[in-house]
Formats: structure tokens, sequence, C-alpha cells
């Protein structure tokens, strides 16, 4: 029960946060600038997408189980890409290692805490009498 506890809460958190991106996409659409990178923007559209999701998967994480490994990994494939572009970017460096830190530990906690694949109930093998 405390695992299950545990889950929600990294869950509602990483939610929350990933929620919060939803400003990051209404400001640069609202005052959209010739010098902005779009990417950033339509990459916080997406995790802000994936905050609703974790947070509607807090009711029951067992049901949402892939949903819950699916953002990990994206965390780990998203912190993989920044490391790698800290190291061409220098001045972005200190900022990319730091979000990728954030990304993996993330990604660890949800892994961790990833609720067990239910077995599907098994067929009787003995007939039954009508």
């Amino acid at each position: 029960m405390a695992r299950k506890r545990a889950l929600q809460v990294i869950l509602v958190l990483t939610g929350l946060l990933y929620s919060a991106a939803l400003y990051v996409v209404v400001m640069a659409l609202w005052h959209p600038g010739p010098n902005e990178n779009t990417g950033d923007d339509m990459m916080m559209s997406l995790y802000f997408t994936m905050g609703v999701f974790l947070l509607l998967a807090v009711r029951d994480p067992s049901a949402h189980r892939s949903l819950i490994a699916f953002v990990a990994w994206s965390n780990f494939a998203h912190a993989i890409t920044m490391s790698t572009l800290g190291f061409y970017i220098p001045e972005e460096k200190t900022g990319f290692l730091i979000g990728s830190a954030l990304l993996a530990a993330i990604g660890v906690a949800l892994l961790a805490l990833l609720p067990p694949k239910t077995q599907p109930p098994q067929a009787s093998s003995t007939p039954q009498s009508v």
C-alpha cells in the first residue's frame, strides 16, 4: 500500500509539473516572436498532455501501467538527447545537464514504483457440466 501511495504522490507531482507547461505554450502562442524556438513550444505541448494523463492515472495506477512506463522511458530519451546536445552547445550545457538529471530521476522513480503486471484470469481446463 505504501508503494502505491508513493507512486500516486510521484504521479501528482510530475503531472502538475508537466501540466504547468501549458503556461509556456500559451505565452508563446499569445506573443509569438520571430526568434522563438518553436520546437521547445511544441515539446511543452506534449509535456502538458502527459501531465494531464498522469493526473488522470493517479486514481488507478495499475490500469495505466503502460502510460506510466511510456512517460518514464520518454523521460530517459529526452534526458539522453539533452545531455548529448549539452556537449555541442556549451552555453546550454549546465541547464541541459540539470534538466537531464531531473528527467532521469523522474523516470527512475516511475519505473521503480511501476505497478506489477496483472495476470488475466485463467480459464478452467475441466469441462463444465450443463
